[in-house]
């Protein structure tokens, strides 16, 4: 079991670089979300990146709207936004101000507070191991198991309520690169990012 007392929290140089370079370095970082007296977190196994001025799939594609201002922030603040009409996904806004970059957060392993998360996605109070993987695989899954909604949107990621800790280096070779999955525009950047052979990542 890692002990996450020992690491230390990212600060705002590790987010404001390039949202490529950043997306693979926040794998195998810990997320850690405190609500009140619940502690959750989890290893980040998957991410897609997303950079408005190339990108049609992100959201700063268009300009600076009300919807994705935190976006043109400088890196290290945490943009929320509402899909589908169903459920919520975070990201990792990156590199300098007004830039429009930012990190999708699409898969996590489970550390702390899994029991609060089962109960959270599956109105169960217990573990279940066959839903273990079912748990956290996907963007959405990861704000319903975690709690996190709109008002979590414009988070400073150095913060103590939402934050991200120092974890072990992942080598390259243990990177899976991919083109990203669920958009239909941009379709072909490889700007996908998984570890290889973890169980909690949404797609293969």
């Amino acid at each position: 079991m890692i002990n996450l007392k020992k690491l230390s929290k990212l600060n705002k140089n590790f987010y404001t670089r390039d949202v490529n370079i950043v997306a693979k370095n926040l794998l195998g970082k810990i997320f850690v979300h405190h609500i009140g007296l619940k502690k959750l977190s989890g290893i980040i196994v998957e991410v897609e990146a997303y950079d408005g001025s190339i990108d049609k799939a992100a959201h700063t594609f268009i300009g600076k709207t009300k919807r994705n201002e935190i976006m043109f922030e400088q890196g290290g603040f945490f943009y929320v936004y509402f899909t589908y009409g169903t459920h919520f996904c975070c990201n990792i806004v990156t590199g300098k101000k007004d830039e429009g970059t930012a990190v999708l957060i699409r898969g996590i392993e489970p550390l702390e507070g899994i029991e609060i998360m089962f109960n959270n996605r599956f109105g169960l109070n217990k573990f279940l191991k066959n839903k273990k993987f079912d748990l956290t695989n996907g963007p959405g899954k990861i704000c319903q198991a975690f709690e996190i909604n709109k008002s979590h949107c414009g988070i400073d990621l150095t913060g103590n309520e939402i934050y991200l800790l120092e974890n072990k280096k992942i080598k390259e070779k243990e990177i899976v690169t991919t083109t990203r999955i669920g958009i239909k525009k941009s379709i072909d950047l490889p700007w996908r990012y998984y570890l290889k052979d973890n169980p909690h990542v949404s797609k293969k």
